[in-house]
């Protein structure tokens, strides 16, 4: 099938799992650039301004970094779903919407992706908005029995 992940619309899917889909993606896009922008702020600071190719270099290899990668690999799941060859349907959407709401869920107690971006909402009001738009795509999302 494949296609761009950004599609809201593809044949064979269910269009409002699709749409959800695909704006999580975005969501996390978002908040995946506001965390690294943060981070390569707190890098420069203590070693200096970093150049694109350096900057690349520092989100693979540098344990700084090593953290965002649970969201590369969230988005790639996501990216795999929307251009693989089953259709996405409503339980794909949930299923996703479900992991997200549990990795996003930023509390000094969690696992270390969890406590790493609670200390993040605590640094930077990027991230704090990029949060806030998050939570509102989960609160959009809910399955009607949950919202009550």
């Amino acid at each position: 099938m494949s296609g761009s992940p950004n599609a809201l619309h593809r044949e064979g899917d269910d269009s409002g799992a699709r749409e959800k889909m695909v704006a999580l993606r975005g969501a996390l896009l978002r908040l995946h650039k506001s965390l690294l922008d943060m981070e390569r702020r707190d890098y420069e600071r203590e070693h200096g301004a970093v150049n694109v190719g350096e900057l690349f270099r520092l989100v693979v290899d540098d344990s700084q970094f090593s953290w965002l990668h649970n969201i590369s690999e969230f988005v790639v799941r996501i990216d795999e779903a929307l251009t693989g060859n089953a259709p996405v349907g409503p339980s794909d959407a949930e299923t996703a919407f479900d992991l997200a709401r549990k990795m996003f869920t930023p509390t000094e107690s969690g696992d270390a992706f969890q406590k790493q971006y609670f200390l993040a909402i605590q640094r930077d009001p990027a991230v704090v908005m990029e949060h806030a738009e998050l939570a509102r795509l989960f609160l959009q999302t809910l399955p009607k029995e949950k919202k009550e």
